[in-house]
């Protein structure tokens, strides 16, 4: 897309003096410095939230977004083959946790029967 300022001597819309820009220098400009598009929608009913939706778009470049602290795409399992070897080594850690868990409760429950049966053997004994 260029934008050339008329042969004519009237005055031109939106300020399109005699500036040649092209698509390829919007973009570089725009990927550059960055781009956020915000927007919230809100349904209410009397005065009650009914439904919000929170939209939020950011273009830029890879560096530029990596600058500013937005790196998701480092981490999604879809993007990123590294990101879904460490999903994978997650998920065997939480079934290994989980695997753990279970075997300290059956131990400690056995260690409580144990207890409580020679506690039981105690008092036999100070009986007799």
């Amino acid at each position: 897309m260029t934008v050339v300022g008329g042969g004519s001597s009237s005055p031109q819309p939106y300020g399109g003096g005699h500036q040649s820009t092209n698509l390829a220098d919007i973009l570089e400009r725009v990927l550059d410095k960055g781009l956020v598009i915000a927007g919230d929608i809100q349904v209410n009913l009397l005065d009650i939230e009914l439904l919000t939706i929170k939209l939020r778009l950011v273009i830029a470049s890879l560096e530029t977004a990596k600058s500013v602290g937005i790196d998701w795409w480092e981490t999604d399992p879809w993007l990123n083959s590294n990101a879904r070897m460490l999903e994978k080594q997650d998920r065997d850690l939480e079934l290994e946790n989980r695997e753990l868990r279970d075997r300290i409760a059956r131990l400690e429950a056995a260690t409580e029967h144990s207890r409580l049966i020679e506690r039981g053997h105690e008092r036999e004994e100070e009986r007799s």
